[in-house]
């Protein structure tokens, strides 16, 4: 998978640019958008051609975009199948701040034969995903109710027999809170979120001094800054299992940071929409 380095960001992967790209802005406008444009979107993001068409092929492949030929041109679409990972990818991400707990846990037990090693590997992945945490062995614990995204993990890994699921009250001898404190590392994760503020602050009150001033924002411009917030934001929330308040450090920056996320895309929004919506009805760079 192409890998590189854009301008002061991160370092980041094609595939994991191009899904940003396809859930931030071609899902809202149709959901389908021509080579030519994608192209250019991601040249402005400093992406290659060759990292681009090597991803396209790549994810055509896996079946999350198909591609389509209008004579000398070509168009790719969004499947059934990308659309509900990108929806299902979007709602994690950008999930609400949970503030209202019934102080009931809910918990996976799995227990995998050894030849099933790359299966347990996949599970705990999006376990992770999903905002659970590692009670114990075999063992995991989130304080969201996600029986119906497990049941279609579960159906997906044809691991139906070596799992159960269970919901309950927690009766100590610890405390909820030490128990949380157990099972994710919010040390880190806050660690993470003020990094991430601290980079991307100083243009933010650029951008907003300048509209303040009547200043016009460029178009493109706008459009770059959402989308490598936006980038960069999403494995923060895919890190973290947006505890309920209860379970959070006192002045937790993770809410902080979605607030601030929130701000800025909504800021920045109209402009870079309208690019991305001029472009891909025709108004904007000549599509080839």
């Amino acid at each position: 998978m192409p890998s590189l380095k854009v301008s002061d960001s991160l370092p980041v992967r094609t595939q994991f640019v191009f899904f940003t790209l396809l859930g931030d802005y071609i899902l809202p406008n149709g959901g389908r958008i021509w080579t030519g444009d994608i192209l250019y979107l991601m040249n402005l993001l400093d992406i290659s051609e060759r990292a681009v068409r090597s991803t396209l092929s790549r994810m055509s492949r896996k079946g999350w975009i198909s591609p389509e030929k209008h004579g000398r041109r070509s168009q790719y679409t969004i499947t059934p199948r990308g659309h509900a990972l990108l929806e299902s990818g979007y709602a994690r991400i950008f999930e609400p701040n949970f503030t209202d707990w019934e102080q009931t846990w809910h918990l996976v037990v799995y227990s995998l034969p050894e030849k099933k090693r790359k299966i347990r590997h996949k599970l705990r992945k999006q376990l992770t995903w999903l905002g659970f945490g590692r009670l114990a062995s075999g063992t995991w614990i989130s304080p969201h109710n996600r029986q119906a995204e497990l049941n279609n993990l579960f159906s997906e890994l044809k691991i139906e027999a070596f799992v159960e699921q269970f919901s309950g009250v927690h009766l100590g001898p610890s405390s909820s809170l030490e128990m949380a404190k157990r099972c994710w590392d919010l040390q880190e994760l806050e660690t993470e979120y003020q990094d991430f503020v601290a980079r991307y602050a100083p243009k933010y009150e650029q951008y907003l001094s300048q509209f303040n001033k009547n200043q016009c924002l460029e178009p493109e411009d706008c459009f770059i800054q959402r989308f490598w917030i936006t980038h960069e934001f999403q494995a923060l929330p895919l890190k973290d299992p947006n505890l309920p308040t209860e379970l959070l450090p006192p002045g937790w920056i993770g809410s902080t940071a979605r607030d601030f996320v929130t701000d800025y895309r909504k800021f920045l929004g109209p402009s870079a929409n309208q690019f991305v919506r001029d472009l891909i009805n025709g108004k904007g760079h000549l599509s080839q």
